[in-house]
């Protein structure tokens, strides 16, 4: 299993929120760019970035800042804002390894199959549950769509990557929502990224355990909740 650090941006700084709230913002002294390179002499290979001012407001808002960081010799994914061709066009040029759609991918369904067929595993789609419902907006917006329902159509559609959030435990540091991940490592043809209160090793273990293909880990860093290098190990140890 893969380890992606996080880095989520809001005018241009390193933030992290709790459940989703904008109103719960803990700010960070460290650069994006600064975050991104300590995280790679730690011994990532791996970066998962969202621009929070994007996914709210719909556009991407901390581009520039997040180009900087895809000049690290890291395998970055990108979320937030990205609504349009363009946009990830931009992204993938800049650097990014793969873009991530959320809002778009379920108001715009023909747009995101479109994509998937033009990109490939370059496209990721990120489902956000509340209650397992998927949210969408920056998580502003709970629709009646459920989440594991949901998952099935992206796999039928060609997504081969969900990174998949419970918003409930996403900043809590109490750990993920573990009975959800078998579930949907079960549905076939999909990759899923486990984001949202991973805290301890044990966390790690049990998503590498459930067949996740990657897990985010966020605030647990930025904490000291969690050593990356040892979580980075115990990743990648086999199950018997």
């Amino acid at each position: 299993m893969d380890i992606f650090p996080a880095i989520d941006i809001s005018d241009g700084r390193v933030v992290r929120l709790q459940q989703g709230d904008y109103g719960q913002m803990t700010h960070y002294t460290i650069s994006p760019l600064d975050a991104a390179k300590d995280f790679q002499s730690q011994g990532a290979r791996f970066l998962h970035v969202v621009d929070l001012d994007g996914a709210k407001l719909g556009e991407t808002t901390n581009f520039d800042t997040i180009s900087q960081i895809a000049s690290c010799d890291l395998f970055m994914e990108v979320g937030g804002g990205i609504r349009d061709e363009e946009r990830i066009r931009n992204y993938l040029e800049a650097g990014a390894g793969r873009v991530i759609l959320g809002t778009a991918a379920l108001r715009q369904p023909q747009f995101l199959r479109d994509m998937v067929d033009k990109y490939g595993s370059r496209i990721a789609v990120g489902v956000d549950a509340r209650e397992g419902k998927v949210a969408v907006s920056g998580w502003l917006d709970v629709t009646d769509v459920d989440s594991l329902d949901f998952c099935k159509q992206l796999s039928d559609w060609g997504v081969r990557t969900v990174i998949y959030t419970d918003i409930a435990t996403d900043g809590m540091l109490s750990g993920p929502n573990r009975e959800v991940y078998p579930k949907l490592t079960a549905i076939p043809r999909l990759d899923i990224v486990a984001s949202g209160g991973v805290t301890s090793l044990d966390d790690v273990i049990a998503l590498r355990k459930s067949g996740c293909r990657a897990a985010i880990i966020g605030k647990a860093l930025y904490s000291g909740k969690i050593d990356l290098a040892k979580a980075l190990a115990v990743a990648k140890e086999e199950d018997k």
